[in-house]
């Protein structure tokens, strides 16, 4: 009851302030003409008149009374600019929304919703060659309440200005026209600011953050330019409740909880470019990366297997019809140093076919001992526009990747109290020749092509190969009773993998009446290929923490300890329905059916393992809008992901998939055309988790399937402009996760690496005029609160409160910043994997970058 308390008082604080905020929201020119205003607020009296319907008459009456007459179109011509003006029956307004106006191929296009078409002949409204680079402007009827507004261009996109007007408002139709003094950082996905409206990963579609019923947050590429980052983990640290489990930096694989639950390089929670990736997050740099798109909770309906924490889009950079051509430079603390180029543009006159090719050599140390990585990346990729429906993209990517391995701290003299003092901060458990060699190769296509102005389709493929080679890698396994005393081992193992993944979709949208659809429906053919993973260990000579003694013999030779090559194959379809029943009330219905088949051969003790399954993953979700910048919605969700290879039952049984099922509402606010903030409340459960079993007369090595953990939270995040040049984006989460069900563990021990409360806050501001135009300057704070350094609840890692900064100059084509991070060097632990293996921090840094575009 205080739950749904809360969430009441908070919907009505967030839709009577967007209310408050209405008045003086337009602006006028010199001229008195009204300009551009995107998703304009309604003042209070517009409010009162258009207030929800509270019974079904009155919901139709309104609907009815809603739809707007398009009675008239004109087109304005100039040399540089056409007007294109819809006029309406006795002047009412239209509902025009520019965030939803968008680009396709060469046309831009703006649907407006409650309007049909009254022309006096009786036809669709076209005009042809108004300019010398536009084809065509079209108005004519979508379907029974929508009409679509279409310009397109020649052979690219107009360059000329269009403005759409209705009684006294414009609108600017070009992607990039609404602020021409701006300086626009061109990188392909046509987004700009800390505010990205639309995304792709929780619908597989274009739809707008406010119509999804899901918490989903986007890291845009403004973002990763002023944070100057070159690591997924840094930039999540942009999202609330999300901490590493694995260190920033010093090793080549990332590793998440969000939302209490764990996501790394070995879960199935990464896409790139929506494709599932299993290993996505090794050796990933952001070189070629645009933007992330993080969506929280299950998303097993349209991507299959995963945990239920949430998932990681990594969208890619797509080539660029005009040419663009980037060089920078960084070095930094800790021989820190980075060359990265950015070239693309058209091969042929007709550029019907593109190119980019993003590549970064980045070479770095540690605040640890003889830690390093190297690291060198290489995408290609090239798009042919086959057809004026047809584009095929052909994309590469290499990743090489050397590394000294980074093995952590112990607890006992960093986090806990040590009677032999404090370990140094750059006290280094592993041997200065722990050497880590990766590389992770891709290879595939996307082929898209439309039916119709509704239909179209979507072919993806993708190939990954990784090759993984461990040389005397240490790893910490315990702590003498000395406290001094590190007792170790080494390996020597290679990890080879191929993964193919294969998806097709088709994509419609049609309407029932007055109820209009989109639809996805969907074929996925995955296939993991571990074919060769063998793990010889030995013991390694121990080391003193405190006078480390490094290049001594081992303790014993390596004896194999893991032989087990494994094949999993996964198909799986899907649909889903993106149903608008009105303007303001939205649906969101799908079902996955997923069918897996896993097999092992364990050449140590010479024996088959073979586990099936089948899973069912349905999501529903309502999006209801009272007024047009406020979002209220309530979502359920469900996810699976299948059993390791690894779990044997004593009774040979086949074990379930693991199950994640949530429960989530929230409220989303467009405080603005460029600010938004999202408030969600989840309930999430995972359950079939793997356990000990610990029954009387079972031997050791044997699981059960009685595992269950929950987890419960808040979450509330902010970005966009608060105005001109001050961007800002925040976030403060509150989670509550839990073991309810376990063999060994306690019940109600808290998830480990999952902190109750997390806060984080990057702003920046950029003086607009004057001799100091370009200057700008970037602050962050971020916390992460106390958490549990394992399942058991033996330890704690202590909160820590980070503070960064930066300064950056740009001026025409030229950029240069440097930037601050642990500005005030504070001593923290940024995660630990077990009671010897905690990971410290990196200390204060500079990092200074300098870029040049031609």
């Amino acid at each position: 009851m205080r739950f749904l308390l809360l969430f009441q008082s908070v919907c009505l604080a967030l839709i009577t302030a967007p209310i408050a905020l209405a008045e003086g929201d337009s602006t006028t020119s010199d001229d008195n003409s009204v300009l551009p205003v995107v998703s304009a607020v309604p003042n209070t009296a517009a409010f009162r008149d258009n207030r929800p319907a509270t019974t079904v008459k009155e919901w139709l009456a309104q609907m009815e009374a809603a739809i707007v007459r398009v009675t008239n179109v004109k087109v304005d011509r100039t040399d540089t600019s056409i007007d294109i003006t819809l006029e309406t029956a006795e002047g009412k307004p239209l509902q025009v929304d520019a965030t939803k106006f968008r680009s396709e191929g060469n046309s831009l296009i703006a649907d407006i919703p409650n309007a049909v078409l009254a022309l006096p002949t009786g036809q669709a409204f076209t005009a042809e060659n108004p300019t010398a680079d536009i084809a065509t402007v079209q108005v004519s009827q979508l379907d029974a309440a929508n009409i679509r507004v279409s310009v397109t261009g020649n052979t690219a996109l107009p360059k000329t200005e269009v403005t759409l007007k209705t009684g006294d408002l414009a609108y600017s139709l070009n992607p990039e026209a609404e602020e021409p003094d701006e300086e626009i950082v061109v990188t392909g996905e046509g987004q700009r600011g800390y505010r990205v409206p639309n995304a792709s990963t929780a619908t597989k579609t274009d739809t707008p953050l406010r119509d999804i019923p899901q918490s989903i947050q986007v890291i845009p590429q403004e973002v990763l330019r002023d944070q100057n980052i070159t690591r997924v983990e840094d930039a999540l640290r942009n999202v609330s409740g999300v901490t590493p489990t694995i260190p920033s930096g010093s090793t080549p694989f990332s590793g998440y909880t969000i939302r209490g639950f764990t996501t790394s390089d070995f879960s199935n929670n990464v896409l790139r470019d929506g494709l599932q990736d299993p290993r996505g997050l090794s050796a990933t740099r952001l070189t070629n990366i645009e933007r992330i798109e993080l969506l929280r909770g299950p998303a097993s309906v349209l991507f299959g297997s995963g945990n239920p924490g949430a998932t990681i889009n990594l969208i890619t950079k797509k080539p660029l019809s005009d040419p663009f051509y980037e060089i920078s430079a960084s070095v930094g603390s800790y021989d820190f140093y980075q060359g990265a180029i950015d070239l693309s543009g058209p091969l042929n006159d007709s550029k019907s076919v593109l190119y980019r090719l993003n590549a970064s050599y980045s070479d770095a140390g540690s605040s640890r001992d003889f830690v390093g990585i190297r690291n060198i990346v290489v995408v290609p990729v090239l798009s042919w526009a086959i057809s004026k429906s047809t584009n095929l993209t052909l994309q590469g990517e290499f990743n090489d990747v050397d590394n000294v391995y980074e093995a952590g701290q112990p607890a006992v003299g960093t986090v806990l109290p040590n009677p032999n003092g404090r370990i140094a901060r750059n006290f280094y458990a592993g041997e200065p020749n722990s050497k880590f060699y990766l590389s992770v190769s891709r290879v595939g296509y996307r082929l898209d092509h439309s039916f119709s102005e509704n239909w179209s389709l979507r072919n993806a493929f993708q190939a990954t190969l990784y090759r993984e080679f461990r040389s005397n890698t240490i790893f910490p396994t315990s702590l003498a009773s000395n406290n001094r005393t590190l007792n170790r081992t080494y390996q020597d193992s290679p990890y080879e993998e191929n993964s193919y993944n294969f998806i097709t979709d088709i994509i419609g949208k049609f309407s029932t009446g007055s109820v209009n659809h989109q639809l996805v429906f969907g074929v996925n053919l995955n296939r993991i290929d571990l074919f060769n993973f063998t793990r010889p260990t030995g013991t390694a000579a121990p080391l003193d923490l405190f006078n480390p003694v490094y290049g001594r013999s081992p303790l014993s030779p390596k004896v194999p300890t893991f032989d087990r090559p494994a094949l999993t194959d996964s198909l799986g379809v899907y649909i889903q329905d993106q149903v608008e029943l009105a303007e303001n009330l939205k649906l969101l219905l799908g079902v996955r059916f997923d069918t897996f088949k896993q097999t092992a051969n364990d050449r140590i003790a010479n024996r088959e393992l073979d586990n099936s399954g089948d899973a069912f993953s349905p999501r529903v979700g309502i999006v209801y809008q009272p007024v047009p910048p406020i979002s209220l919605y309530a979502s359920y969700s469900r996810s699976f992901t299948p059993p390791s290879v690894t779990a044997i039952a004593f009774d040979g049984g086949i074990f379930q998939p693991e199950r994640g099922e949530q429960y989530e509402v929230g409220v989303k606010a467009d405080l603005s055309n460029r600010l938004s903030a999202t408030l969600a409340f989840y309930d999430l459960t995972r359950s079939n988790v793997l356990a000990t079993d610990n029954r009387l007369g079972i031997p050791p090595g044997f699981s059960i399937q009685t595992g269950e953990q929950r987890s419960r939270g808040i979450e509330l995040n902010l970005a966009g402009e608060i105005l001109p040049g001050w961007n800002i984006i925040a976030g403060y989460s509150y989670n509550d996760a839990r073991i309810t069900k376990d063999t060994t563990l306690a019940i109600d021990n808290r998830l480990n690496n999952a902190p109750e409360n997390t806060f984080n806050l990057w702003t920046t501001y950029e003086i607009q005029q004057g001799a100091l135009q370009g200057l700008e300057f970037g602050l962050g704070f971020f916390f992460v609160g106390e958490r549990q350094g394992d399942l058991a609840n033996t330890f704690q890692v202590p909160s820590y409160f980070r503070t960064d900064a930066s300064i950056s100059y740009k001026r025409g084509q030229f950029r240069a910043a440097l930037n601050f991070r642990n500005l005030f060097d504070v001593e923290y632990f940024e995660s630990a994997l077990s009671r010897v293996r905690l990971y410290p921090g990196d200390p204060f840094t500079v990092q200074a970058t300098v870029g040049w575009q031609f």
